[in-house]
Order: C-alpha cells, then structure tokens, then sequence
C-alpha cells in the first residue's frame, strides 16, 4: 500500500499497528519500539492498568459499546505521546473517530494476517470476549470480513503478517521508506 499524502511528517509521530486480534500488534510492536529507541504502549493492558480489570470484564459489565468508549478516549490521549509504538486493540477501527485520530496523529501499519494464521494463534486463549462462540474460527473470519476494509482505510502501510519471525517483520517494516523516513527525516531530505 502506498503511503498517502497524510502521513504524519513529524518524527516524534507515533507508529500505531492496527489488526485482528492474533495477528501481532504486541509482539512486534515491542520489538519495533526498542529497535526505534521508542516507549511501547499495548493500548488493552493500558486499558486494563487504569481500570483494574481485564478487557473481559470490561466487556462483562459495561459490554462492547463501554468497552470501545473507554478504548476510544485512551487512544486519544496515547496519540498525543511522542515516539511511541502503540498497539491498538483488534476493534479499535470500528469507531469512525478513532480511525481519522489514528490515521492523522500517527502512522498506521495494518498487519494483516489471515483467518486460518489467526485461528493458530489464538486457539488456546480463553480471555478474548468475542471469541467465547462454539466457532471461533468462523467467529475470526466474520470480524476480519466486516473490519479489513477500515484496516485499509485507516492504514498509510500494510505488512502480511504470516507465520514468519517477528523480528523479520520488524525488519521489513524498518526497511520500508515511509518507516525510515519517519525515524530519520535527515535520510530523506
């Protein structure tokens, strides 16, 4: 996907990776936020800090529409941070104003990985509320349909998260122009 004329200029922009729940987003946010020299923030365990719950029992009490309005202000105050990775929850996109803060305080990276890789990552889990179905796999293929088309709309950058090593990814991703333009505005100039 080609970087839009939106991308985020400033270097202290924060990297936000957005996609399906499994498909990454912390595991390679982490890694890219120390290949960067940037704090990482998960927004669900800074979710999970500030309330003194899990997600789950977010969604329990206040279910999914109080959950997305608590995600929805957090992720308007974490934007603000300079240099950081964020790793935005799998539904963070569902909100049209979490999508146009995201795609213009940041740049967003969609890791897009597909249903079958997604099902491999996240068959053992128990703590992912829209997952507790008889069908889980289907259940991942109903919300990777209904939320891939505003991954892409949010998205500047998109990467195939497959079965690959993080670190790989990482590298792919730091290797892009747009990502090494960001961290190094000299580089471009």
């Amino acid at each position: 996907m080609d970087p839009p004329s939106t991308t985020p200029a400033s270097s202290a922009a924060p990297i936000v990776l957005i996609g399906m729940m499994g498909c990454g987003k912390s595991t390679v946010g982490r890694l890219l936020a120390r290949a960067c020299g940037r704090d990482f923030i998960d927004c669900d365990r800074e979710l999970e800090r500030r309330s003194g719950v899990p997600v789950a029992t977010i969604f329990e009490v206040e279910g999914e529409a109080g959950f997305r309005h608590r995600e929805a202000r957090l992720i308007a105050e974490l934007v603000q941070r300079p240099r950081i990775v964020l790793a935005t929850g799998g539904g963070a996109v569902l909100r049209a104003d979490t999508r146009a803060l995201l795609r213009g305080h940041g740049l967003v990276i969609y890791l897009d990985a597909r249903p079958d890789e997604l099902a491999r990552r996240v068959a053992h889990e128990t703590t992912r509320p829209l997952l507790l179905v008889a069908d889980p796999r289907a259940r991942l293929r109903q919300l990777l349909e209904e939320r891939e088309p505003l991954y892409r709309e949010t998205a500047h950058l998109a990467f195939r998260s497959g079965s690959a090593n993080p670190g790989r990814m990482v590298s792919r991703i730091l290797g892009h122009p747009t990502v090494a333009a960001l961290l190094d505005p000299a580089a471009s100039t």
